[in-house]
């Protein structure tokens, strides 16, 4: 006989039972330490409002922050025959506390109650993203000054075009971070509203505290209608997707560089030896597999937001079970997005240049463009100017100059990467990280 919240003393079909519940359970493990801390704060208010009394409250508190304790253990777990993560906690306080127990629920559907696990848990990940996000954002800006005398080639079409620099290779990956961070920022503050006290979508005819709950959880607001506390059920993981998408954009992209500028036939760079394979028939491979599986990771986090919105997306107002497949998707995903930057940022941080790439004469042509501005920088049209390299190109009377003298912002000589430290400090100042560490502090001392 399985124990469930809505039990109303009939069993239902056990096949039926397995396939509503699906992975729920499983699901829940990511969320049960959330689950604690939305309890803890949802029965803070309940004695505020006079539905616990101050004694219940403080026997009640204490066996959560034990349960809380187990969770941070990995020793907590969803008992055989237990429905959901809030099943086994209002049985575990029902087990120490008795009737007690029973009375943690007053106030609120199971709806809000995942909701505000899904938020707490989605803003304690985003953090973890943030922070590892700005560990590989440091290892590349650091390469870029390193190497940013230089020079390799530049490519469009995958055709040698103009000089670039190592120091605008890493610095470029370091800013489309910046404005991966921006989408990041976006996803934490609609995440970080309290949906709780908006019950099954409707509200509660108790006289809820809900400025309380936002304040204890350490929310910058709350979701305040609510029938769209409850709409944002899969908005919020579909937003925060779009955020994680865009992180994995570029490490996809910086990946496939890495492979491409690994091989023999381009020598730009060697990855630590530690970070390749070998192969089984072939002595000498050094197989960039690490950032293969890191291209191929990052392309799966890239459709995740397409996932949770064909779940969603013909969907009306109100809970639907759908709901529930979304985070099969949406929890596992974290883990694997922080384990690319982990692995990503160690892998750039033992990542070693061959600064003797332009010995090879196939490159001598990249520096027609440099040619070509010299002359007209004295005084020979543009177009004249392009049309005697040009010839002298096809005439292989071209002769280089490979010293570059570009100034601009931004360019080879002059990377701005100051300046784009400012803008990830910027950006990561706008995270209310403190708040809601400190919020939770409170909460459990």
């Amino acid at each position: 006989m399985t124990s469930k919240l809505w039990d109303k003393n009939y069993d239902i079909n056990e096949e039926i039972d397995r396939f509503t519940v699906g992975r729920d359970r499983e699901m829940d493990m990511y969320l049960a330490k959330y689950d604690v801390l939305g309890s803890m704060a949802h029965i803070t208010m309940l004695e505020s409002i006079g539905l616990l009394e101050k004694a219940e409250l403080r026997q009640l508190l204490a066996e959560l922050k034990n349960i809380y304790a187990t969770c941070e253990q990995g020793k907590f777990v969803i008992e055989d025959g237990v429905e959901d993560v809030h099943s086994q906690v209002e049985l575990m306080l029902t087990r120490k506390l008795g009737d007690i127990g029973k009375k943690i629920h007053s106030g609120r559907s199971r709806n809000d109650q995942v909701l505000v696990d899904l938020k707490l848990f989605t803003r304690n990940e985003i953090k973890e993203i943030a922070e590892l996000t700005k560990v590989l954002f440091d290892e590349l800006i650091e390469k870029s000054n390193t190497y940013k005398d230089v020079l390799m080639p530049g490519y469009t079409h995958l055709q040698v075009a103009m000089p670039s620099s190592f120091g605008l290779w890493f610095g470029a990956y370091a800013e489309s971070l910046v404005d991966d961070m921006l989408f990041l920022q976006a996803a934490w503050r609609m995440t970080n509203r309290n949906p709780l006290g908006s019950a099954a979508g409707y509200g509660s005819s108790f006289p809820l505290n809900r400025s309380m709950t936002t304040e204890l959880l350490g929310f910058d607001s709350m979701d305040y209608n609510v029938v769209y506390a409850q709409m944002g059920r899969g908005k919020m993981e579909r937003n925060v997707a779009f955020a994680m998408a865009t992180i994995a954009g570029s490490l996809a992209k910086l990946a496939f560089d890495a492979c491409l500028f690994n091989s023999q036939n381009f020598s730009f760079i060697k990855l630590p030896k530690e970070c390749t394979t070998g192969s089984s028939i072939m002595p000498h491979k050094k197989n960039p597999d690490v950032f293969e599986l890191i291209r191929a990771k990052a392309n799966k986090i890239q459709s995740l937001p397409q996932q949770i919105m064909l779940i969603m997306n013909n969907l009306p107002c109100g809970y639907f079970r759908d709901l529930q497949i979304i985070k099969e998707a949406f929890l596992p995903a974290f883990g694997e997005l922080k384990d690319c930057l982990r692995m990503a940022a160690y892998i750039i941080n033992k990542m070693e240049v061959n600064k003797n790439i332009l010995d090879n004469p196939m490159y001598d042509l990249m520096f027609s463009v440099e040619e070509v501005n010299r002359l007209t920088a004295n005084g020979m049209p543009f177009r004249d100017a392009y049309k005697k390299v040009g010839l002298d190109i096809e005439a292989g009377t071209f002769v280089p100059d490979k010293s570059i003298h570009h100034t601009h912002e931004g360019s080879a000589g002059n990377l701005c990467n100051d300046k784009i430290k400012i803008l990830m400090e910027k950006c990561l100042a706008g995270f209310s990280f403190a708040k809601v560490e400190e919020a939770e502090r409170k909460l459990l001392q």
